[in-house]
């Protein structure tokens, strides 16, 4: 499995022009409350495929986030535009996700529904800490089913959050158990449970097998201090169910690999989590995007 080639499903825009949309993400956040090594000045996108060639990834999902809601500190809404236009650029390494605002109703589920059909975006993101509203809320549910009809995934972040400021110290409304809800509500509807979970990670594996359209995904902590019971997962019976995020830059590309590289997994349990699971829950094959070949032995756990 030496050429696995990675797709990365949480990356961060971070060129000069998209961080001119972001102007709070300062290097005091990164160095001094993810204990990253970014510079706020931002990269080019040639600078950053080079990052990702080096870690043997091939694709990113460029993130259109939305965080807060305008006039709050730290409040940023990334324009789809940027990203369609890295994705226009590249278009054999990016793919976008369009992030979502509850409180923009139905102007937002339109706009949803335009990334998708008209601008190429592949799913919706979600963070519920910046709006204080568990990802179980009713003013979700309208993009939901949006996704649905659609067919695409919304990735949503689930864990504790970050006091991101001392204006906004981010409640951590996204408990894992709360995308039960949603999974009963709407079984249809491809739900990807980002940030690992963490501290409620069983929690999040618990969801995932529970229900057929959840999954968790990696991104935003070490790997080398992921939980050992996310690890037995991806490496056994969860095997189809964990898809790998960096969230960089708040974890680099080869920093991420090499940690990853370093456990001994399963040939085809890596396959799958490093690549095959993502291009399954975003159809990514209709795009000419095919998964790894597997040893004849895939069918072990």
């Amino acid at each position: 499995m030496s050429d696995l080639r990675a797709i990365d499903t949480v990356v961060n825009i971070w060129t000069p022009e998209a961080i001119k949309h972001r102007p709070d993400w300062t290097d005091d956040f990164f160095i001094g409350k993810v204990k990253g090594k970014h510079s706020s000045d931002g990269i080019s996108l040639d600078v950053m495929i080079g990052e990702m060639d080096a870690a043997g990834i091939e694709y990113g999902f460029l993130i259109a986030a939305k965080a807060g809601r305008p006039g709050l500190p730290g409040c940023y809404h990334m324009p789809p535009e940027v990203v369609a236009d890295a994705v226009a650029k590249h278009p054999d390494r990016f793919l976008g996700l369009l992030g979502i605002d509850p409180f923009q109703g139905m102007d937002g589920v339109r706009a949803l529904e335009d990334a998708v059909t008209n601008m190429g975006f592949i799913g919706a993101h979600l963070y519920p800490h910046w709006y204080d509203l568990p990802p179980n809320d009713a003013k979700y549910y309208p993009f939901y089913a949006k996704c649905i009809e659609l067919g695409v995934p919304i990735q949503m972040q689930v864990g504790q959050s970050l006091i991101y400021s001392k204006e906004h110290r981010g409640r951590s409304v996204g408990r894992p158990i709360y995308l039960d809800d949603i999974a009963c509500d709407l079984p249809e509807l491809k739900l990807i449970g980002s940030h690992v979970g963490i501290p409620w990670h069983d929690e999040m594996i618990a969801m995932t097998w529970k229900h057929e359209n959840v999954f968790l995904s990696t991104d935003a902590h070490s790997p080398k201090y992921w939980p050992e019971s996310v690890w037995k997962y991806l490496n056994s019976y969860g095997q189809d169910k964990v898809i790998f995020g960096s969230d960089f830059p708040v974890l680099g590309f080869g920093r991420t690999m090499d940690e990853i590289n370093d456990r001994e997994l399963k040939p085809v349990a890596k396959a799958k989590f490093l690549r095959n699971n993502a291009v399954r829950v975003y159809g990514l094959e209709a795009r000419g995007i095919a998964p790894a070949p597997l040893p004849k032995s895939a069918g072990e756990s």
